[in-house]
C-alpha cells in the first residue's frame, strides 16, 4: 500500500520532495511502534536497548552519561533518567569515577547482557522481516538516507 492510502490523504503531495518528508515521518513512526513491540515482552523501551547497546560496547570499561548521550541515537532522550530506570532495574550499575571523583561512570550488568543476548534475538528476528528487499536496494536506501542528513 502506498503512502497516500496509508493517511488517507485526499490530495496528491505538492512534491515528491514533500512526499519524501511525509514518509520519512510516517516510516519513523511506525518503526518505532516496532521496536515497542519486539521490546516491550522484556521490560524495556528502544532508548533503554540504546544504552544497553552502548554500554555492552564499552564493555568491561564503564562509560560517563556525557558519553552515553554523545552515542545516542535519539539525543532528545533523557540518559540521566534512562540510566536511573536501567539502574534500578539491575541491568547496570553506577560507579565513582577513578579519574574525577564528582563523577560516576555507568558500567553494564551481568544482568543487562543477559537481557541483550535474549533481546538480540528478537530484533535479529524482526530485521530478518527485510530482508525480502535486496541488499542493493538497502544500500542504495542507506546512502540516500545519509545525503538527506548531508544536506
Amino acid at each position: 500500500m502506498g503512502l497516500e492510502q496509508e493517511i488517507k490523504q485526499g490530495k496528491q503531495f505538492d512534491s515528491e520532495y514533500e512526499k519524501l518528508i511525509v514518509n520519512l515521518i510516517y516510516t519513523n513512526s511506525w518503526l518505532s511502534e516496532q521496536q515497542l513491540k519486539t521490546f516491550k515482552p522484556f521490560g524495556i523501551t528502544a532508548p533503554q536497548y540504546n544504552v544497553l547497546r552502548i554500554l555492552r560496547g564499552q564493555y568491561p570499561e564503564p562509560c560517563t552519561v556525557n558519553t552515553i548521550i554523545d552515542r545516542m541515537l535519539d539525543r532528545m532522550s533523557n540518559a540521566s533518567r534512562i540510566v536511573d530506570r536501567l539502574e534500578t532495574k539491575g541491568l547496570v550499575e553506577r560507579k565513582v569515577c577513578k579519574t574525577d571523583r564528582r563523577a560516576k561512570d555507568v558500567v553494564i550488568t551481568d544482568s543487562g547482557l543477559a537481557l541483550l543476548d535474549r533481546v538480540d534475538q528478537a530484533s535479529a528476528d524482526w530485521i530478518d522481516r527485510f530482508k525480502r528487499i535486496t541488499a542493493d536496494r538497502i544500500e542504495a536506501t542507506n546512502t540516500l538516507l545519509d545525503e538527506l542528513r548531508a544536506s
